[in-house]
């Protein structure tokens, strides 16, 4: 005798099943990424901007040229030592030195209004220049250093002239 009763077995018939499936919610989701997509893809910055001097006259190529008295040159040498000028400034291991020191011309330009030339905005630009022999990372950190100062805009030297 059977506790809940006599139950009959039954026997159920699974039909082949068929897998289906719906890509409809998949389409909507790709819809949504694509249009977000063309969205933001305008917005990125899509190109870097180079300054490059213009080809000197014939006459100009003549003239005496005299140097900015507010050119600031950081000078990188081969023992990796920095000077700004001719101020020592430690070395890229550390450009502590550096930076507060190009924080502090620029303090002292921002009080006495030393504007560039035909501008309203202070004199902030500086000049990096390094042998060839120096790896480009070193290079990456004085760039750093200078930028983390707030110079605006950062030369590089190329040429192989001696200090």
């Amino acid at each position: 005798m059977a506790l809940f009763g006599d139950f009959e077995e039954v026997e159920i018939k699974h039909e082949e099943a068929q897998p289906n499936i719906n890509v409809t919610p998949l389409i909507d989701v790709l819809l949504v990424l694509l249009i977000i997509f063309m969205v933001i893809s305008p917005s990125k910055p899509t190109r870097f901007e180079a300054k490059v001097p213009a080809e000197p006259k014939p006459q100009e190529q003549q003239a005496i040229i005299k140097p900015n008295p507010n050119a600031l040159i950081v000078f990188v040498s081969k023992d990796l030592s920095l000077r700004l000028n001719k101020d020592n400034m430690g070395n890229i291991a550390d450009p502590n030195p550096l930076i507060q020191r190009l924080r502090e011309v620029f303090d002292y330009r921002e009080r006495n209004g030393i504007f560039r030339e035909g501008t309203n905005e202070v004199e902030k630009t500086v000049f990096i220049k390094a042998p060839r022999s120096i790896r480009y990372g070193d290079v990456a950190k004085v760039i750093d250093a200078v930028k983390t100062a707030g110079a605006q805009p950062v030369g590089l030297q190329i040429d192989d002239l001696e200090n």
